[in-house]
């Protein structure tokens, strides 16, 4: 059962994490390979903001060991701009950009901002998910609790579309986890721990915080969610647990936490990572 779940970060790329996660003299374009020997998933944030050129994915798809698996957030311009109306092109574009990773990909991700409501877009979603293409995964993300009925989780559930589950919760209520409304609407589980949005910018818009070490222990809510995956895992073919540097400040130490209550051993670099890496891939081993 431990082989169903990949557990990793949003994003990979943050100078933050030199010299606390990635060595200090190793350049920012073998960071993804690093990474990828010692985690077995990683959600790409770089496609929300545009298409990536054919050279950036293949880059990609060759520092991918054959374990490895990517979660890929859709491109703003489909959820934030044209949100989800007439966005075939759009979205046909992008996947056919993505295409060489396709046996790589657990999911295209779909980030819906706060202003997407059921008010006003309920008919947008309907129809936005009737019209997906075949042959890929995806997953859907609401921030908007009137989402939270059933019609629209029968809608997903009856075309294999994953409601994401989603823990922003405040750093005063740290040790709570949100299970108040979590659908099983397909046949794997997408679990985003992102954290208090409070702690990524400061009034003025600055950076808040330097993100190299845990910040605020989440340590119940790591051990209230693994409680519930593992469970999960019995009904699932995937579980895929992606943590953000906000949630605990440092996210592989929130990864290696969470998955070691899963059982898989996430062991983070140190003394010999660097040789260990250039003699090959090393996948996570299983517990």
């Amino acid at each position: 059962m431990n082989n169903h779940f990949h557990i990793g970060s949003c994003a990979w790329s943050f100078e933050d994490w030199r010299g606390s996660f990635y060595p200090a003299d190793l350049p920012a374009g073998r960071w993804l390979g690093w990474y990828a020997h010692v985690f077995n998933a990683v959600e790409i944030d770089a496609t929300f903001y545009a298409n990536p050129p054919a050279t950036t994915v293949g880059r990609w798809l060759a520092e991918a060991p054959a374990h490895f698996r990517f979660t890929c957030k859709a491109p703003k311009a489909i959820t934030h701009e044209l949100r989800l109306r007439d966005c075939d092109g759009v979205l046909g574009e992008f996947l056919e950009t993505m295409q060489p990773l396709h046996g790589h990909v657990g999911a295209i991700l779909f980030q819906m901002p706060p202003s997407f409501t059921p008010e006003r877009d309920s008919t947008a979603l309907r129809d936005f998910v009737l019209g997906l293409p075949h042959g890929w995964r995806y997953a859907v993300e609401f921030r908007d609790a009137d989402w939270h009925r059933p019609h629209f989780v029968k809608l997903l559930e009856d075309h294999n579309v994953c409601w994401v589950w989603n823990d922003m919760t405040s750093v005063e209520d740290q040790d709570q986890a949100p299970f108040g409304f979590l659908p099983e609407t397909a046949d794997f589980r997408y679990v985003r721990l992102m954290g208090d949005p409070r702690t990524k910018y400061g009034a003025e818009g600055e950076r808040a915080f330097a993100y190299g070490k845990v910040l605020w222990s989440r340590e119940q809510a790591i051990e209230s969610w693994a409680v519930r995956l593992h469970k999960q895992a019995e009904h699932v073919k995937a579980v895929y647990v992606m943590c953000n540097n906000h949630y605990e400040g440092f996210a592989p130490e929130t990864c290696r936490r969470i998955a070691e209550r899963l059982g898989v051993e996430i062991t983070l670099p140190g003394a010999g990572m660097e040789e260990r890496v250039e003699k090959g891939p090393r996948q996570m081993k299983l517990l």
